[in-house]
């Protein structure tokens, strides 16, 4: 189980959690709390898998799920989401998410959701064929049971960027950090001057950036906007949601918005011919973008936050054929 858990001082415990897609793992984080009780944050996706994983660390560091006080949510995603309803069921505890967060989780998960079928429309919108829509919003459609059951309203308590949190004693301000996933949350101890930073940094791949339907449609815009805020925080350890806390984090910012740089050119370079969003998906990913409907959801996603930066930065523009859109510079 040493491989599952790091303890960290300050009564900070890193959980590393099963993903049955291809990032492999998740990072929740367990604060104990100088009053008693214990604070989750993002405690993953609702498997079997993962359950068994929580059952092994609640045993080796003798915690009793009912002491859980409070679950609380960077960002809305599943793999962070998804038994936070299980864990409130649970424990009786609330759940501590954004506003915005929520929304989203209602949009995609509520009663009478509509988020599947806008984002096929969307994708069709852009040149995606039919079969592979139909793979990508049943592979959607799977999660539902993954993120249930779902907290109900009155275990909801909001929380808010410019916000302080108290985690394990200590004071943390909750900032804003959109693009990856509107609402996210990421909390700065000063003293310290450690950062949890959910997805927005992350030190080995560079975060999924989506259009996503009912949200802004410049995500890309926003994010780098964002990773700017970030950087003027002086930070000596990060705890990201995926893979190792690390300790360069304005390094690791530079190093992502080159990324996003370099990938807005090579798209601008494409387009000197008209393109749909799609066939720039797929000269930007090749075959890595259809390894599994969810992956090419993310491509294709991802391209057209591209696509869309471009076109509000004036660099290209866009238009109609036959009810598909194409881009050209």
């Amino acid at each position: 189980m040493a491989a599952q858990a790091v303890q960290w001082e300050h009564g900070l415990l890193q959980v590393r959690l099963p993903l049955p897609f291809a990032l492999k793992t998740v990072n929740s984080y367990v604060f104990t709390e100088p009053a008693g009780g214990y604070t989750l944050i993002d405690p993953g996706l609702r498997t079997e898998e993962t359950l068994a994983v929580w059952e092994a660390v609640f045993a080796d560091h003798s915690i009793v799920p009912e002491q859980i006080s409070r679950i609380v949510l960077t960002h809305q995603h599943p793999d962070h989401y998804g038994l936070a309803g299980y864990f409130a069921e649970l424990s009786g505890a609330p759940v501590l998410m954004s506003r915005r967060a929520h929304r989203y989780v209602r949009h995609l998960w509520g009663e009478g959701s509509t988020m599947t079928g806008e984002l096929a429309e969307l994708f069709a919108l852009h040149g995606m064929p039919q079969h592979y829509i139909d793979e990508i919003s049943s592979n959607l459609s799977s999660f539902q049971e993954k993120v249930s059951p779902q907290p109900q309203q009155d275990q909801i308590r909001y929380i808010e960027a410019g916000e302080t949190l108290e985690l394990g004693g200590s004071q943390w301000e909750l900032l804003d950090a959109p693009g990856h996933a509107y609402g996210q949350l990421c909390f700065y101890e000063a003293n310290k001057k450690w950062m949890i930073c959910g997805d927005q940094v992350l030190p080995r791949i560079t975060p999924n950036i989506s259009v996503v339907p009912g949200e802004e449609m410049n995500p890309l815009g926003d994010f780098l906007a964002s990773l700017d805020r970030l950087s003027e925080y002086e930070v000596k350890r990060a705890f990201p949601g995926h893979y190792d806390s690390f300790t360069t984090f304005a390094g690791r910012i530079a190093e992502i918005k080159q990324h996003h740089v370099q990938r807005l050119e090579q798209m601008l370079l494409m387009l000197e011919e008209p393109l749909t969003g799609f066939e720039v998906c797929g000269r930007s990913f090749g075959a890595r973008a259809q390894q599994s409907p969810h992956q090419h959801r993310f491509a294709m996603a991802e391209t057209l936050a591209h696509l869309y930066e471009l076109e509000q930065s004036g660099r290209i523009s866009r238009t109609e054929r036959a009810g598909v859109i194409y881009f050209l510079r």
